[in-house]
């Protein structure tokens, strides 16, 4: 049989997410390739798979009666199937068993073909009792756990069932921009004719909101091709590493750090961070978070302001980064989460200059 473009597709990402791929620039990547409706079922699936990846690997063991080590392509036709046949009532159940049969011959894994089919056609749509919470909700255990430390009981559940929805989608101007996101550029306090230093500009949502207060921009990040679709909004794009000393022989009034960290607010969008995400990864994301801000700081003007921000949930990353700034700098701080909060999860620090201590 001829294999649905979709899932065609919907396959290959999910395979490279599995070797570090994020899903949503590899979607973007093969759009072109697919009709309307081809590239809305194939995002459906990645997506559904990712989201609800503990569960969909549960019913496999439960289905196939005993654990077995499934090589790559045959869990991901599995999750594939099971996903199409407990989450998406549109598709015809002997389209999402025939399908997942063919996309195991086509990764050329013959033998694994009866498998496949046997399971999938044991699986149905009825409720099932999940052995603990790390099932329920798809979620490692070891971030539930640290967000219930941190957060509650009831706000690690949200935050977890939240990362089960899809996203709503927010546009800020003409730009798609999550709302969580655009609440952190206002806390600049932008005025017209302020000089603003970006650090980690792209992909630009926060550079064209500062624009649109009729700030002057500088916008930088650490690679050439992140900064070049932004092109059309500023001509200030310098490539650095702002964990190096900065570059620039001024001072400006207002200083964005949106720095890289784990996204650990943004699981609803981006849900393979949960499963590739390790405790160390934190610890070596502050080092940088705090190299960022160190640096950023020394470009402050007296009487400026700068931003720390993140759209991670862990404190490593955020109370433990502007733990470095003396304590009467720190004007506010602010905190979404998903789940108790709309949009994706975000932390910010609002920090003035201060003069150094031989000042």
């Amino acid at each position: 049989m001829a294999l649905a473009a979709a899932r065609a597709a919907a396959f290959d990402v999910l395979e490279r997410v599995q070797t570090g791929g994020y899903a949503s620039d590899l979607l973007l990547a093969r759009a072109a390739a697919l009709d309307s409706r081809d590239a809305g079922l194939a995002t459906a699936i990645v997506f559904g798979v990712l989201r609800f990846r503990a569960q969909l690997d549960w019913l496999i063991e439960r289905l196939a009666g005993r654990p077995r080590k499934l090589d790559s392509e045959v869990r991901t036709a599995l999750r594939m199937g099971l996903y199409q046949l407990r989450g998406l009532e549109r598709v015809p159940p002997h389209a999402a068993v025939a399908e997942s049969v063919e996309l195991v011959h086509r990764a050329r894994k013959r033998s694994a073909a009866g498998f496949v089919n046997a399971v999938l056609r044991k699986a149905g749509r009825e409720a099932v009792e999940w052995p603990s919470r790390e099932i329920e909700l798809s979620c490692p255990e070891w971030l539930l756990a640290r967000w219930e430390r941190h957060y509650g009981a009831q706000a690690a559940c949200a935050i977890a069932r939240a990362a089960l929805e899809e996203p709503v989608h927010y546009t800020c101007g003409s730009r798609p921009q999550d709302i969580g996101s655009q609440s952190i550029v206002p806390l600049l306090g932008l005025a017209p004719g302020h000089s603003v230093l970006d650090v980690c500009a792209a992909p630009g949502n926060k550079t064209a909101q500062a624009l649109a207060a009729g700030a002057r921009v500088v916008a930088c990040d650490l690679h050439h091709r992140r900064l070049a679709p932004m092109k059309s909004l500023t001509a200030s794009l310098v490539v650095l590493d702002g964990t190096r000393p900065l570059p620039f022989g001024r001072r400006f009034d207002r200083i964005l750090v949106d720095a890289p960290c784990s996204g650990t607010g943004t699981l609803g969008r981006n849900p393979e961070i949960k499963w590739r995400l390790t405790p160390a990864d934190l610890e070596d994301l502050q080092r940088r978070q705090r190299a960022l801000l160190t640096n950023a700081q020394g470009a402050l003007a007296p009487g400026g302001l700068l931003v720390y921000s993140t759209c991670s949930l862990e404190p490593e990353e955020n109370e433990a980064v502007i733990a470095c700034v003396p304590p009467d700098a720190v004007i506010e701080t602010m905190r979404r989460l998903p789940g108790r909060d709309p949009g994706d999860g975000f932390f910010a620090a609002v920090i003035k200059s201060v003069k150094p201590a031989n000042g």
